[in-house]
This record gives structure tokens, C-alpha cells and sequence, in this order.
């Protein structure tokens, strides 16, 4: 009998700053929303619908990546989709399903805050040093151009 399997991949922005929390254990978890468009088709016109996932990652990595990203953030997830029931105070039976994430991607490039808030959004990255002539040589010792074609090798 095959293995059954539980894999889900998104790439979408954060709907709001990542919220941290601690189990009983200490063990840090983040859980985050993300808002992942659709295209869909009304008529004879195509709209983004827009879905929202609840996605939660354990371990130190969600501390680290805290500071990296903010609402607005483009990222990637990739994890297992989890499902649970509970009931309410009240008594009434409620379930969700939310992405336990394996990895998360950060997909903004550097610097870019993807809307986010400040200096939490994106990273930043110092350049290299110059020389002060201004632009980096580049080395061509490997390049060699290519051999000139005779027309028998032309395929047509």
C-alpha cells in the first residue's frame, strides 16, 4: 500500500507581523497569516481572489526570522497542512486547518520591506568595497570565442 502524503508549498505576503509565543516547555512557536492570490475567471473577465492560510512554525527559527520579516513580507512556506477540533467555551465544536511550516523562504529582495514596517521588513546588505577606480575588473583568462560556423554545420 502506498504512502500517503501531506505536502503543501505556497509563496505569498504576510497579512500582519508574525506573533511569538512560548509552550509549557519554553519551546518558542511563530505563527504567522498569509494571503496567497488566485486568478479566477468571472465572466469574461479574470480577478485575483485573494485566500488566507494560518501557517505556524516551531523551534528557533521563528525567533530568528522574526526580525527579518513584517506584514507585507513576500515568502515562501513549505510544510504539511495540520487539522484540529476543539469546542468552544460555550460548547460549540470548531476545526481549522492551519500549515505546520517546514521552511520558510524570505522572497523579498534585499532591502525591499514589500510594504512592511520599517526597518523589520526585508534585509539589507553592505556592498562590496571598490576599488577607487569605481567598477571591479572582470576576469576573461577562461573566455575564448567561439569557433566561426561553416555552412555545413548550419542545421537548415
Amino acid at each position: 500500500m502506498p504512502a500517503d502524503l501531506n505536502r503543501v508549498t505556497l509563496v505569498g505576503r504576510l497579512t500582519r507581523d508574525p506573533e511569538m509565543r512560548h509552550l509549557p516547555s519554553g519551546d518558542p512557536v511563530m505563527s504567522i497569516r498569509l494571503g496567497v492570490t488566485s486568478r479566477q475567471r468571472e465572466g469574461d473577465q479574470w480577478t485575483d481572489r485573494p485566500n488566507y492560510f494560518d501557517v505556524t512554525l516551531f523551534g528557533r527559527r521563528g525567533e530568528a526570522l522574526q526580525s527579518y520579516i513584517s506584514r507585507g513580507s513576500r515568502i515562501g512556506v513549505d510544510g504539511r497542512l495540520s487539522w484540529r477540533e476543539w469546542t468552544t467555551q460555550d460548547g460549540q465544536k470548531r476545526q481549522s486547518v492551519e500549515i505546520i511550516a517546514n521552511d520558510i523562504f524570505l522572497l523579498d529582495g534585499r532591502g525591499d520591506s514589500g510594504g512592511g514596517g520599517g526597518d523589520r521588513g526585508g534585509w539589507t546588505e553592505r556592498p562590496a568595497p571598490t576599488p577607487a577606480g569605481g567598477d571591479l575588473p572582470v576576469d576573461t583568462t577562461d573566455y575564448r570565442p567561439p569557433a566561426p560556423a561553416a555552412d555545413d554545420d548550419i542545421p537548415f
